[in-house]
């Protein structure tokens, strides 16, 4: 029996929350590494990431909020921090305060922004374009 027969790919529509959090997880770390950076997983968030990497030659450290989608939040403003997500099996990746930095009027003066201070986009607005750096394997 091969590994394939034995271990047949999952579908990522059945995992539940957690099991898809540690599923985008691997993926965008593994894509990661192809950059030089190490990841590793933080057991709680710190300083509003899930997981922090660091580059093999110059040290550099960044700190990554995974996401299932586009999304800006007002507790990430000012925290250095890179969202990370995969789209149409893409892994896309950003400096949240960037994405704040061009935030359309339209939408800082919509409820959602003003009473929860998050909002996200199934679909990543093609203005979010230039900020948006999509990861190689």
């Amino acid at each position: 029996m091969t590994f394939k027969d034995q271990f047949p790919k999952i579908k990522y529509s059945d995992l539940k929350s957690r099991q898809k959090e540690n599923f985008n997880f691997h993926k965008v770390a593994s894509v990661l590494a192809n950059y030089g950076f190490n990841s590793m997983r933080l057991n709680d968030d710190w300083q509003g990431a899930d997981f922090i990497s660091v580059h093999i030659s110059n040290g550099e450290i960044i700190k990554v909020q995974l996401k299932g989608r586009f999304t800006i939040d007002k507790k990430y403003i000012q925290k250095d921090l890179y969202i990370a997500f995969i789209e149409n099996e893409k892994i896309k990746i950003y400096m949240h305060d960037d994405a704040i930095d061009i935030l359309p009027e339209n939408i800082k003066k919509s409820n959602s922004w003003k009473n929860t201070g998050l909002y996200s986009w199934g679909k990543t607005p093609v203005f979010y374009d230039s900020i948006i750096t999509v990861l190689n394997n």
